[in-house]
């Protein structure tokens, strides 16, 4: 009998041409070798340039590497130079993108200063005009993407499809010898779009490394099936994203459930999770997503992964949940400030673990681990660090003598950076 190989991750990633997003010195590549882009979306009004700027700091302290914000009128565009100042103030220096419909070739023309601002356009090629007016308008946004030498995301939205377009497709496939079905002629409307829409970008002066694509659909099979067939017909950088994703964990499983496939398939280049926030909730959940779903496929490395048993029977004290809720809230928020010190902490791995019979073993496989006791146990936290015993914890200060077991781990394992 003929054995195969176990496969030992994602495939290898789709050759394709990459794309340069910057701001000063802060430079994202986007596509080719380069790592997975997970960015994000302002929802504060843009015209109120301090909210915005407050928000896009903390999506970008979050971890998000490209913020985009909605340019829709001319008190938005006069505010975008001004955002950026006050971000550059900050020390925030994450690219800005620019998401523009209806207008965005008046918008773009009538405030050069917002065109200058913004590191990268987007542009919805079914809201761009209609009749004559759509390639007139087109034309004009290209022209000042060219202009001030901008890349540009063609994105194509199933909820705003140029009309035009999905009709002419309608009337080839009323002749075809096998027509396609309604699902089959949206997807290839989606597609042909896209694409079309990208070559006109190029004809009129765009750099074929200034261009990437999306395709976004709300149904997770439709988001799949466009991607495939769309990356096998372009070599252009491609953004992810389930558009409409929708609340909590619908929304969370869902955008998991397709950029998972898509990604292990090595189709994407950039991600966003369109999450609706619930009311009062905090908007860099979505960045968090984004990073954990990258992190635990194995593509990239954010910040320590807590590993946490999920409680049962055994496990009738709530200190395990406690603790490894403290714990992955203190490494999240330690990371802006290890990342700059400590090259490499964002692969650790840290166990909390809740009774005995998982417990040790797990917490060897990782570099610190605790493994709490469960109902009936002795009252003793064994700590492992990388896979020896190095400590009983016990009492009410577990928390606090565990999170400087992990301090100290950092700072003795990963070699510091000295500021020049």
């Amino acid at each position: 009998m003929t054995q195969t190989a176990i496969p030992s991750g994602p495939n290898d990633r789709r050759a394709s041409r990459r794309v340069l997003i910057s701001h000063g010195e802060r430079k994202i590549w986007v596509g080719g070798d380069a790592p997975v882009v997970v960015q994000s979306m302002t929802n504060t009004d843009t015209a109120n340039a301090i909210e915005t700027a407050i928000q896009i700091r903390d999506l970008a302290r979050a971890g998000s590497e490209l913020v985009r914000l909605t340019v829709d009128r001319p008190e938005a565009a006069e505010a975008v130079p001004y955002i950026r100042e006050q971000l550059d103030k900050m020390d925030v220096d994450v690219p800005l993108v620019g998401d523009f419909h209806y207008n965005g070739h008046t918008l773009l023309q009538d405030y050069p200063e917002c065109a200058k601002a913004l590191s990268k356009y987007r542009i919805n090629p079914g809201n761009v005009g209609k009749g004559a007016k759509r390639d007139t308008q087109f034309a004009q946004m290209i022209e000042v993407a060219a202009r001030y030498d901008k890349p540009v995301r063609i994105g194509v939205n199933w909820g705003s499809l140029d009309q035009a377009l999905l009709a002419r497709i309608m009337d080839e496939n009323a002749v075809r010898e096998n027509p396609w079905t309604a699902q089959q002629v949206m997807y290839e409307a989606l597609i042909t779009s896209a694409i079309e829409n990208a070559q006109r970008a190029e004809e009129l002066g765009l750099g074929r490394d200034k261009i990437i694509l999306s395709c976004k659909v709300s149904g997770v099979q439709d988001l799949i099936a466009v991607y495939r067939e769309l990356g096998k017909r372009c070599d252009y950088p491609l953004h992810l994203g389930l558009t409409e994703a929708g609340m909590g964990s619908k929304g969370i499983v869902a955008s998991t459930a397709a950029l998972s496939v898509l990604l292990q398939e090595g189709i994407g280049d950039t991600i966003r999770i369109s999450l609706t926030p619930e009311p009062g909730g905090d908007r860099t959940k979505e960045v968090v997503v984004g990073q954990e779903i990258l992190q635990t496929m194995g593509l990239r490395k954010f910040t320590p992964m807590v590993i946490a048993c999920p409680g049962c029977g055994r496990t009738t004290s709530t200190t395990f949940q406690e603790l490894a809720d403290n714990i992955q809230t203190f490494l999240r928020e330690q990371m802006p400030e290890w990342k700059k010190l400590y090259p490499g902490v964002e692969a650790m791995n840290v166990a909390v673990m809740g009774c005995i019979v998982n417990g040790p073993g797990e917490s060897k496989h990782a570099n610190i681990g605790i493994s709490l006791p469960g109902t009936g146990e002795s009252p003793a936290a064994p700590v492992f660090v990388d896979g020896a015993k190095v400590a009983t914890l016990r009492g009410e200060r577990i928390v606090e003598e565990f999170q400087e077991i992990v301090l100290n781990y950092v700072k003795k394992n990963y070699q510091p950076v000295v500021p020049a």
